[in-house]
This record gives structure tokens, sequence and C-alpha cells, in this order.
């Protein structure tokens, strides 16, 4: 069970690590080309992707019964 709980977090935190770092990659490209070098479009884009890393641990957490990506055989 801890093993499972330690992969849970460790999912968790590089898919927040991953949405966070792309929202703020789209945002400063927006900054850069469509609103004049203003800092709100990476503010945005970073919260962006801190809720979109929150709402899937959320879900990872409160769904303890998922398998994520491992096969199940069956015997027969």
């Amino acid at each position: 069970m801890a093993n499972e709980h330690g992969q849970k977090w460790d999912r968790c935190l590089a898919d927040s690590a991953v949405k966070i770092a792309t929202g703020l990659g789209v945002g400063i490209v927006f900054s850069v080309l469509f609103f004049k070098r203003r800092t709100w479009p990476v503010a945005f884009g970073s919260g962006v992707g801190l809720g979109m890393g929150y709402s899937n641990c959320q879900q990872d957490f409160r769904s303890p019964y998922q398998l994520h990506g491992h096969r199940v055989k069956v015997n027969e």
C-alpha cells in the first residue's frame, strides 16, 4: 500500500510539473507575440497548469482502485 501511495505521489508531481511548465511556456509565447510583453499571460498560464495538475492529483487520490498502465494477465 505504501509503495502504491508513493507511486501516486511521484506520478502526481511529475504530471503537475509538466502541466505548469507547459502553461508557463504558452504564457510566455502569448506574452511575447500578442500582449506586448505583459506578465499576466505568464501568470495565467502557470495558474491554469497548476490547477490542471491539482485536479488530476485529486482525482488520482480519490480513486483508489484504478490501475494505471498495468496489464492484468488472466491465467487460463
